[in-house]
């Protein structure tokens, strides 16, 4: 849930990272000296955080980007489970599924696994972190996404509330990239609009948990003005709570916004809702990436690794809008 740069994917998301992740052993990607396949006949995309609206939109574009090379996608069914993704890319090595694409819930326990996919000749792309053992990574701009969704925040808090008021963020700690993203937010926030009052700092990262965190947190602080999301799921949970409290879709002292470029929250942003902002991934950059990075790797082209590039889009960019919804369509 537009671009190009190198850091991590690195959080969220989104995106996006459920409670049982934890943090990479480190950043840097170790080049693997195993033989690789010149020929890619099938990848295996393993996305685990299925509960997220990005999961089927990437399925389906990724699929399509692989059919002109005459390569199957096939993908896991984690649910969300550390340990049911752990046996799925087992299981996979055993296969010798020639390419590996892997978004990690838990990065040391994923670490084994690589080493063993690079040990048997296959290709292994981490996605949204990397790993010690691994062919090549797709990053997403982590820090950058939450940077520019939070200094989006202050400056309109800091215009529409006279640098005062109550903020919430939805945040995750617990991989590379939901640590990248909420310090950037955070960071950009406090920084540039430090009266505003920090009420809060949740885990969440799918709509449901986004929604009872911010539920509860509305039952303490009913004037909250700024939710701020770890992914555009989680923020949308937010989105429908303030909803729910009885908050005006058009109110003009609440924000709130995401990351990842979910079609429900660009919507809510394009509808001219108090969901303002969304610091967004093109599914089909992402989708691309999948099928292209493995291709590379296959080929033997140096630096095959990808940073997929992200923007702030608002109420005012509706033809990004529109054209980033296209992909998802």
């Amino acid at each position: 849930m537009t671009l190009s740069r190198r850091r991590f994917l690195t959080a969220t998301g989104a995106v996006l990272a459920a409670g049982a992740c934890s943090a990479p052993p480190s950043t840097q990607s170790a080049t693997s000296t195993a033989a690789q396949p010149k020929t890619l006949t099938k990848i295996g995309f393993d996305y685990p955080f299925t509960q997220l609206p990005l999961y089927a939109t990437l399925v389906k574009l990724a699929t399509a980007a692989a059919k002109p090379h005459n390569i199957e996608l096939v993908t896991t069914n984690d649910a969300s489970r550390a340990d049911t993704q752990a046996s799925s890319l087992t299981t996979w090595v055993g296969q010798k599924i020639p390419a590996i694409v892997s978004f990690p819930m838990v990065f040391e326990a994923t670490e084994g696994i690589a080493r063993s996919a690079l040990d048997a000749g296959l290709i292994w792309v981490t996605y949204g972190g990397s790993l010690q053992h691994q062919s090549a990574d797709i990053q997403f701009s982590f820090l950058e996404g939450g940077t520019l969704l939070g200094a989006a925040a202050a400056k309109w808090a800091n215009e529409n509330l006279g640098g005062k008021g109550k903020i919430a963020f939805l945040t995750d700690g617990t991989i590379q990239l939901g640590r990248d993203r909420t310090k950037g937010m955070v960071d950009a926030f406090t920084k540039a609009a430090p009266g505003v009052d920090v009420v809060a700092q949740e885990q969440a990262i799918d709509p449901d948990t986004g929604l009872s965190k911010s539920t509860a947190l509305l039952a303490k602080h009913p004037d909250l003005n700024i939710i701020l999301g770890i992914t555009d799921a989680a923020a949308y949970g937010g989105y429908k709570a303030l909803l729910q409290a009885g908050r005006s879709a058009t109110d003009a002292k609440t924000f709130v916004g995401g990351q990842d470029g979910s079609a429900p929250s660009l919507m809510a942003i394009k509808q001219g809702t108090f969901y303002r902002a969304s610091a967004a991934l093109a599914p089909d950059d992402i989708a691309s990436a999948v099928v292209n990075v493995p291709l590379a790797v296959a080929a033997g082209k140096p630096n095959p690794s990808v940073n997929v590039p992200i923007t702030l889009v608002g109420q005012a960019d509706g033809a990004k809008i529109d054209g980033l919804l296209a992909q998802g369509a």
